[in-house]
Order: C-alpha cells, then sequence, then structure tokens
C-alpha cells in the first residue's frame, strides 16, 4: 500500500544505531515518522507492544517487525470497493470489527540464514526500519540481501534516507525482473529516488527464482504488476512471506473477490489471493502477511466457497 509519510534522516553508524535505536522508546520512532502507536485515551503514555516477534524455522532465525501502524477512517474506500455498504457492514460486524475504521500494519521481515542477514522490504522509512531491527539484534550494516517484493511506497521507503544515502550499505538487492521494469516505465518520485539509484547491485529474478539457499521467489502478480511473494524453506519446513498479496485479514483475505483500492489490477489480484492462499490452505503452510494485525504470522483455513478463514499463530511456531 502506498504511503506518503515524511522520511527521516538517521545516522549510519552501527553502534548509534543498534544502540540508540534499541533505547529511545519505539513509540517516538513511531510518532515522528508519523504514524501512531495503536494507545489510546489514558492508556496514552503506557509502554508500547513488541516491535519484533522472533522465532526459529529449522536452521533459520525469523524476525517480523513492526515499521507502523496507524488509523484510518472509511475503510470502503479501500477494501470491499464492489460490495454493497449493507454488506460490508454485515462482514465487519460478524468479525467483531468496526466498519468505519480500520488499523493498518506495516511488517516488514528479516531473516537469519548461515551465511546472509535477508530482510524483505524496508517500511515506510529509514527510522521506522531501524528501530525494531535493532530489537531483532541487526543493525543496518549487518543486512547482506534486501528483498522487494513490489515498489509501493511503504516497502521501499527505508532504502535511504533523506540525504539520499543507502540504509543498508553492505547489501545487494533482489527483485522481481516484471516488478521492476514495470515501474521504470511510470513516472514516480519514490522508485525514482528509492529504487532506481540502487539498480546496478540489484538481482533481478522471476517466478522459481532463488534470493539465496531456502529462499525462492514466486509470481504473485495483480496488487502491482511484478508482485512477487517468497517461499522460505529450512530442515524441511516452509514458511511464505506473502507480501500484499491480501492487505486485511477480513476484508482481503477472507473474501478474496472484494476489490482493494491499491490493487493494480483488480481481476489478477484477486486470482493471486485465491491461488497463493488456496495452496497454503491446502498444504496448511503458516505465511507472514505485510498488512496481517502484528506479528503478521497466521495460517489459512477454507471458508464457504472460494473464501478463506486467517487462524493467527499462537504457540504452533514454538514446538
Amino acid at each position: 500500500m502506498k504511503d506518503t509519510s515524511t522520511l527521516l534522516q538517521t545516522p549510519l553508524s552501527r553502534r548509534k544505531l543498534l544502540g540508540a535505536a534499541a533505547s529511545l522508546p519505539v513509540a517516538a520512532g513511531l510518532v515522528s515518522a508519523g504514524i501512531k502507536p495503536a494507545l489510546a485515551g489514558a492508556h496514552a503514555q503506557a509502554v508500547p507492544n513488541a516491535t519484533k516477534h522472533s522465532f526459529t524455522w529449522g536452521d533459520m532465525e525469523v524476525s517480523t517487525l513492526l515499521a507502523g501502524t496507524r488509523t484510518a477512517e472509511n475503510p470502503q474506500s479501500i477494501f470491499g470497493m464492489n460490495v454493497s455498504a449493507e454488506e460490508f457492514t454485515e462482514v465487519s460486524d460478524n468479525n467483531f470489527i468496526p466498519d468505519d475504521k480500520n488499523q493498518f500494519f506495516f511488517t516488514p521481515t528479516v531473516v537469519k540464514t548461515a551465511s546472509d542477514v535477508v530482510l524483505f522490504d524496508t517500511g515506510l522509512n529509514q527510522a521506522g526500519i531501524v528501530a525494531p531491527l535493532a530489537q531483532a539484534g541487526v543493525a543496518p550494516d549487518d543486512v547482506t540481501v534486501v528483498v522487494l517484493t513490489h515498489m509501493h511506497g511503504d516497502h521501499i521507503g527505508g532504502l535511504t534516507g533523506d540525504d539520499g544515502m543507502p540504509t543498508f550499505p553492505n547489501a545487494r538487492y533482489v527483485t522481481g525482473q516484471a516488478e521492476y521494469d514495470a515501474w521504470a516505465g511510470m513516472s514516480n518520485e519514490g522508485f525514482d529516488a528509492k529504487v532506481k539509484p540502487l539498480a546496478e547491485k540489484m538481482t533481478f529474478i522471476g517466478d522459481g527464482g532463488s534470493v539465496v539457499s531456502g529462499i525462492t521467489g514466486m509470481a504473485a502478480f495483480g496488487h502491482t504488476p511484478g508482485h512477487m511473494v517468497y517461499m522460505i524453506e529450512s530442515a524441511g519446513k516452509q514458511l511464505v512471506v506473502t507480501a500484499d498479496t491480501a492487505n486485511h485479514y477480513v476484508w482481503s483475505l477472507a473474501y478474496p473477490e472484494w476489490e482493494v483500492k491499491f490493487d493494480m489490477d483488480k481481476a489478477k489480484a484477486a486470482a493471486a489471493r485465491k491461488q497463493v492462499f488456496g495452496m497454503l490452505a491446502a498444504d496448511k503452510i503458516p505465511f507472514i502477511g505485510y498488512h496481517m494485525p502484528f506479528p503478521g504470522l497466521g495460517y489459512v483455513a477454507p471458508r464457504g466457497e472460494g473464501g478463506f478463514q486467517f487462524v493467527p499463530v499462537t504457540y504452533q511456531l514454538m514446538m
């Protein structure tokens, strides 16, 4: 999903970033980025919830990172654009969520393998990604591979700071060839400022392309022209980073035919949701969704004809 939050400049010293980001209140980082923690009323001064969630996956360590969260009004201007207001309200009521506002989550993922530190997407801005990375014990110069699932602003915003300097100076970059080519043919300030300057360090892949050993890209076009998801496999276990295949656990995942404002090709996006989440449901594979409620982890169960149910992870990944 697109976001035009102001990017913040952050020094790139490993000592300063890892130490300072860990010691500063995370709430301050989110508020300074224009993204407020989900706190209200008398609880506004409470300590924010965790901004990283880590677990072991085979021989890898995976952490989901809360790079920002915000409340938005009038969700049907974004989700379920092709259904009636009555149906939207009924579905919302049945799932115990309001129909007049929603909470967005922005959740990159970092994977530590035996030889690499792989970051999937970079959040809205530099400050937003550096803070939760520090919570996961990762400094920007530790990252060896940055994977861009697609080129919307809330996924590429943390690639550089306001000074244009790369946030991850030791990284190479991987993205879909179709995605890069499509955006290179558009006029987009975010892409031109954030992605193009890094093109010489990029590897372009297609469906089935390898990022590093155990991480494979899969085409899931529709949200954007070359949107990709990624299979993570280790010690016989599978996990999928689904990025923006579904942008809400009810209004998009549960109802894959519901149109989403930010899907550039709505018919293809609906088909991708059915394909990807159909596979996950059939094979009982867990997934990480960029906009799912933090920590963004869950399973998918079939729901009726062509729909799905999001089943949040509880303790399964601890076993």
